[in-house]
């Protein structure tokens, strides 16, 4: 399928794969700590196909690739086939030596009207695939009813969704993730339309958007993602990790920033990059409120935090997933006056008109995490590679 391999807001889990050997090009597992787990990982939207289904209803992605969005017009119709293979797909896991598989749950599979009734066709299917072993789809219906991640209704609703999923399968997880790349979900779904629902406002969408606010839909989407997040690690500490002893974390998109130049005000515009794209997220979690930079330069657009929801969201996770594909040079940009989107209030450029290919060699990338926040959060890397 002709997607990124980067997707909005899944609900992922994580599972070790007992006694497989790692493999490696000259190398043995011994060459590696034995904390160090070699692993892989899919989505559901990617990998399982199967969309009309047992049950499972049609997703914000059904609804946008179906209308053409995509540049190749694919679809994840029938994807890898995965909801027919996956116990071949786990032969050639066990085959290869992976020790970890994360693979996320669609929504629309499980709980097709977004809330209530679970589909049992689509409970055997992901109880099979873990029994087996050992990017986000929103419901449509939900998208349509109240505009998905835009209202704080998609607190409650995703909150049901994750109870749903540690009631049935927690005993054999050990690993939660809730959210995948949420920094850069808000800005593909609500700011460039490259995510559904595809909503932007000119000049900064990709193509023409006939709904959105790239200056403002961003940071909401943003937030409510926070708060769901907040809320289920909640919900999984009082209800379900005494008796599980599971851990639950959130994956963010990284590319590491480099200033440009030695220059104070390259300096300046990396640490704001920095904050931009993981303080986003991390420190709300780390701190329960957003960095300074993001409140100075985007304002009344950026939604604020009460005192009750910052308690909640601050120290909500047991490890931070990291995402890294590659790394970029940054030097600064003066911030614009007139209409800006997220990365005008940035007030940044990055290296190359299609700076996702000036990635720098030997990297260490976002291992720089202990520098910028203190104390540093838990890192797993979920994956590191390079974008296709």
């Amino acid at each position: 399928m002709g997607m990124s391999a980067t997707a909005f807001f899944y609900l992922l889990l994580s599972l070790w794969v007992q006694d497989a050997a790692a493999a490696g090009l000259g190398l043995t597992r011994s060459d590696f700590p034995r904390e160090f787990v070699f692993g892989s990982g899919t989505s559901a939207y990617q990998y399982e196909g199967a969309v009309a289904e047992d049950g499972r209803s049609p997703s914000n992605w059904d609804t946008f690739t179906h209308a053409g969005q995509m540049s190749d017009r694919s679809t994840g119709d029938v994807a890898a086939d995965g909801y027919h293979k996956y116990m071949e797909d786990v032969k050639l896991m066990s085959e290869t030596g992976l020790e970890a598989y994360r693979f996320s749950i669609s929504w629309s599979r499980l709980i097709p009207n977004g809330r209530g009734a679970v589909n049992p066709k689509g409970l055997q299917y992901y109880n099979n695939l873990i029994d087996e072993l050992v990017n986000h789809d929103l419901p449509q219906i939900l998208e349509d009813e109240y505009g998905g991640w835009l209202s704080p209704r998609i607190v409650e609703d995703f909150t049901a969704y994750a109870d749903v999923c540690f009631k049935e399968f927690g005993d054999r997880v050990a690993s939660w993730t809730t959210m995948n790349e949420p920094n850069i979900g808000a800005l593909a779904s609500y700011d460039v339309a490259i995510f559904p629902p595809g909503r932007c406002s000119d000049p900064f969408g990709v193509t023409k958007c006939t709904s959105g606010d790239s200056g403002v839909e961003p940071y909401i989407a943003a937030h409510n993602t926070l708060l769901a997040h907040a809320s289920v690690v909640s919900l999984y500490r009082k209800k379900y990790q005494a008796m599980q002893k599971g851990v639950v974390g959130i994956s963010i998109y990284s590319f590491w920033s480099y200033p440009l130049t030695h220059s104070t005000v390259d300096l300046e515009a990396t640490r704001r990059c920095i904050d931009f794209y993981f303080g986003w997220i991390l420190d709300p979690l780390v701190f329960g409120d957003y960095p300074q930079v993001m409140k100075k330069n985007v304002g009344s657009r950026l939604p604020p935090f009460t005192e009750v929801q910052s308690e909640l969201i601050k120290g909500s996770l047991d490890f931070i997933g990291i995402n890294h594909y590659y790394s970029l040079y940054v030097n600064d940009r003066p911030l614009e006056t007139g209409v800006r989107d997220y990365k005008a209030d940035m007030s940044v450029s990055l290296r190359g008109k299609c700076a996702i290919f000036f990635e720098k060699e030997d990297d260490p990338g976002p291992l720089h995490l202990g520098d910028a926040w203190e104390p540093p959060p838990t890192v797993w890397m979920t994956p590191k590679g390079s974008v296709t």
